[in-house]
């Protein structure tokens, strides 16, 4: 493997368990996090140079998408490494970058789907908008949505740290997925590896997953049903003139196509 992409977020690194840790607005209570963030995905980069990959672009993809620290990551002489900050407005969203010439994609910090317990700060895209995000009758996480849309373009999720119950949830859902879970949740608490401890399952989890076989690209489903359930009736009203939307209740809104591209542009739209 030679060009690996890497999908960072927030609310799956190591110790985090409360909404003003991933809040600039709380500097004092959001900067630790920021730096296990940021050290974990340098971590993930190093374990990947080490395995031999050449090039990798890394996409800050929480929040504000301004959130790794990048006077802290460096490549080693005659190999690359990119980051893309902020959102672009691309539905690829939280994979904004990734194309065809990628060999395989990481998924580091990333967290259970909204309404599920495995993580005191699971949700999906938005905890402001959504509710619940369902795709084909399934309830649909970040790391499922977005594998989604690298195995649209060929690209296979090679490595994935996060909650434990994510990672039991990709493990079953990509067979030979190598994965680092980081903490568990239970209620408004987590039991959770050190950060340091973290740090070093993830350099060396990468390392095998580039090292390895790939895993075969996820296989997308011939249609698509999904469903958006709005936390506000009114803002599912406002949503629901998208094309090809259609109101299921009060605060449900269901797209259904045979274009995955449409998925992530819906729910791009719909959670601005």
């Amino acid at each position: 493997m030679k060009k690996l992409f890497v999908s960072a977020d927030i609310e799956g690194v190591a110790c985090i368990s409360a909404p003003v840790e991933v809040d600039k607005a709380h500097q004092a209570e959001y900067t630790p996090f920021r730096d296990q963030m940021t050290a974990e995905v340098a971590a993930a980069c190093s374990g990947a140079y080490a395995a031999g990959v050449e090039a990798i672009v890394v996409k800050d993809a929480h929040w504000t998408a301004r959130n790794i620290d990048p006077h802290k990551l460096s490549a080693p002489l005659g190999k690359s490494l990119q980051l893309i900050r902020g959102w672009s407005g691309h539905p690829f969203a939280m994979v904004q970058g990734i194309d065809k010439t990628f060999d395989g994609a990481a998924f580091i910090g990333y967290h259970s789907a909204g309404g599920g317990g495995g993580n005191p700060l699971a949700h999906t895209v938005s905890s402001r908008a959504f509710a619940r995000v369902e795709l084909n009758g399934a309830v649909a996480s970040e790391f499922l949505i977005y594998a989604y849309a690298a195995a649209s373009l060929g690209v296979p999720l090679v490595f994935l740290s996060g909650d434990k119950q994510l990672c039991d949830e990709a493990s079953r859902t990509i067979d030979g997925l190598q994965t680092v879970a980081t903490l568990e949740g239970f209620g408004a608490s987590v039991l959770s590896l050190l950060p340091a401890d973290a740090v070093r399952l993830i350099e060396a989890g990468v390392q095998r997953a580039v090292s390895g076989p790939a895993p075969a690209p996820l296989k997308l489903p011939s249609d698509f049903a999904f469903k958006l359930t709005f936390n506000k009736a009114n803002d599912a009203y406002a949503k629901s003139f998208f094309p090809q939307a259609r109101m299921e209740s009060d605060t449900e809104l269901l797209l259904e196509t045979r274009n995955y591209f449409d998925v992530l542009t819906f729910l791009w739209f719909a959670a601005q």
